[in-house]
């Protein structure tokens, strides 16, 4: 899926920004952004629900607005909640909307209930179905005509933690047969394990495209765990270092909150966790852990759409400015 140029505006409101996207085959996308962010609008064009008013969307090399009834079939998609029938079964559901598509063999409606692990609840009424089982019934029908790319907006919407972890494994299922999934999330700890890469957009413009391991990884820094009393003199050696100006004090986490120890995060002499390990050993700082420094997507989320906000963010990209 290609997005070029893609603008949407009502009146004087500028809803989607000049928006370029690139979705390559068999890939799992987070397309996140604020609320009122343009990221519902966007979707809603790529399925050709609404025109835009400049640019265009291409998926599998077609133009959306002029080969629509070609390109869509190969679409599935889940905007929010599906709209379901609570008093027909999941099977029924899913031959209703079936015919409404031109008919779907009995074969494929039992394919797609394996998929989504509903087979066992089929003959139930979707009216005893818990919220997670509504969800992944919503997927089910996304599948139906076999598409080769999913657009899903906000599929863990208002799901318990268990429902949340059945639509991750889902979706990994699902990419690992050679789906490519484009979908929205406000849950970023969702996003974070399930997607290789995320585009981030603000006021309907693009800020950042790029892998999650880039957005979240410590750019070569690490977690130096040391006992609380020696920290301080420890950071100040580190901070002393050409290659270690940056390093910085955090709060312990985890297994090491217990107020005896610290967390120092720094740069390592040739980037490496042996060659660090070594000095602060040699230095009479032996550490209790040395591990990668990786950060939390949600806070590097909240960092860009804030500075973004302020005027402060640079767009990044994977590979380059697109």
């Amino acid at each position: 899926m290609r997005l070029r140029g893609l603008t949407k505006r009502y009146g004087e409101r500028l809803a989607v920004d000049n928006l370029s996207l690139e979705v390559g085959r068999g890939e799992i996308v987070g397309f996140l952004g604020p609320n009122g962010a343009g990221k519902t609008t966007t979707i809603r064009m790529c399925l050709g629900l609404i025109a835009p008013t400049a640019g265009s969307v291409e998926i599998l090399g077609r133009d959306v607005a002029l080969e629509g009834a070609a390109v869509l079939p190969h679409v599935g998609a889940l905007v929010e909640q599906p709209a379901l029938y609570p008093y027909l079964s999941g099977r029924d559901n899913l031959r209703a909307i079936g015919a409404a598509l031109g008919g779907v063999a009995s074969a494929r409606l039992d394919a797609v209930l394996d998929v989504v692990d509903l087979r066992s609840r089929a003959r139930d009424r979707v009216r005893t179905y818990s919220l997670g089982m509504k969800q992944r019934l919503g997927v089910a029908i996304a599948l139906l005509q076999d598409p080769d790319l999913l657009i899903l907006d906000e599929p863990t919407n208002g799901l318990d933690p268990a429902g949340m972890v059945e639509m991750r494994d889902l979706l990994r299922r699902l990419a690992a047969e050679g789906k490519t999934v484009f979908v929205s999330s406000h849950v970023l700890g969702e996003i974070q394990q399930i997607c290789t890469k995320v585009a981030i957009i603000v006021r309907g413009r693009l800020i950042t495209e790029s892998t999650v391991a880039a957005l979240t990884g410590g750019q070569g820094e690490f977690v130096v765990t040391l006992g609380r009393a020696r920290a301080q003199a420890a950071l100040a050696l580190l901070r002393a270092q050409p290659w270690g100006a940056s390093a910085r004090h955090e709060a312990a986490t985890g297994a090491h909150a217990d107020g005896a120890t610290s967390e120092i995060i720094t740069p390592a002499p040739s980037g490496q966790s042996a060659d660090l390990n070594v000095f602060l050993v040699q230095a009479g700082f032996a550490p209790g852990s040395i591990t990668p420094y990786a950060q939390d997507l949600e806070a590097v989320f909240l960092r860009l759409t804030e500075d973004a906000t302020t005027g402060t963010t640079t767009q990044k990209t994977m590979g380059g400015d697109r």
